[in-house]
């Protein structure tokens, strides 16, 4: 008699599911024009404030001005460059303190504005020095200051502002990290932003981070951004951001900057403005409260 095969086969698993079975957040897709009517009607609570001043900081290349660039693209309607981006990755390529507003798309400047940070590095000595951070949150770094990333700015320097006012001061600190680059942060990168969140807590200040580059860090967004919430993978790195810097889900949003586009993607400008509707609101929630309390000096 022939000899038969014995073996039985077990059937294989099925790989695990990429995606939840609904979106874990709503999002408004269509709702790009309520979104752009809302921020546009925006008010600041405090009488002797102009614009809700925000903070911008991060490790170099995770899209810090890429973001309020891609802000300005959701409200022009077309491919902007308010804050000057680079391509080549390493070294911070912003070197100056400076405003940037945005364009309510009628030639009216918005009543918020964003100040961009040289960026974070993991060696001591390079990238935006940590005291410049903190001092910058308090207003006291006058516009056009360069930043040194060895010797930080003092109070006997000339872009020192001794007597901030409650415009000159900021009132959300946005955290940018990148979802492909989150869970391989230097730990010195993140101890460095770790103690700008403990001074910025001190000050009794909402914090946010913008989790950029999420095309990058899961295939089913990068084919179909309406995916990002029920990305399995999205949210994991939503939650890595999260452990890293403590603050909670609900005030993590991610997005993808414009950065290859030649025109504007209405479900990106959702995202982008979706966050940007609960950064300058929660600014302005603290903006009523006080002024944050700087001695003046």
């Amino acid at each position: 008699m022939g000899s038969s095969d014995s073996r039985i086969e077990t059937p294989t698993a099925p790989p695990p599911k990429q995606e939840f079975d609904s979106p874990w957040r709503k999002t408004p897709w269509e709702g790009k024009r309520n979104l752009l009517k809302n921020l546009r009607e925006f008010s600041v609570s405090h009488p002797d404030v102009e614009h809700v001043r925000i903070l911008i900081v991060g490790e170099v290349g995770v899209g810090k001005s890429s973001f309020i660039n891609s802000v300005n693209n959701a409200f022009q309607g077309r491919i902007t460059c308010e804050a000057l981006t680079a391509t080549t990755g390493g070294t911070s390529f912003t070197k100056i303190f400076k405003t940037h507003y945005i364009d309510g798309g009628d030639k009216k400047k918005l009543p918020f504005v964003f100040n961009d940070i040289m960026g974070l590095e993991s060696s001591d000595g390079c990238g935006a020095h940590v005291d410049d951070i903190i001092k910058a949150l308090e207003g006291l770094v006058k516009e056009g200051y360069k930043f040194n990333p060895v010797n930080p700015l003092t109070k006997k320097d000339h872009d020192y502002r001794h007597n901030p006012s409650a415009g000159d001061q900021s009132y959300c600190l946005v955290n940018i990290m990148a979802a492909d680059k989150v869970s391989f942060m230097k730990d010195h990168v993140l101890k460095k932003m770790r103690y700008i969140r403990e001074k910025a807590t001190e000050l009794d200040m909402p914090q946010i981070i913008i989790m950029t580059r999420v095309d990058e860090a899961c295939p089913l967004v990068k084919e179909d951004l309406k995916k990002v919430y029920t990305s399995k993978k999205i949210k994991e790195k939503m939650q890595v951001c999260s452990n890293n810097l403590g603050i909670p889900m609900n005030y993590i949003f991610p997005v993808k900057n414009y950065h290859e586009e030649i025109d504007t993607d209405e479900y990106m400008d959702v995202l982008i403005l979706k966050a940007l509707d609960q950064i300058v609101n929660i600014a302005n929630d603290k903006l009523m409260k006080k002024p944050i309390p700087i001695k003046s000096e």
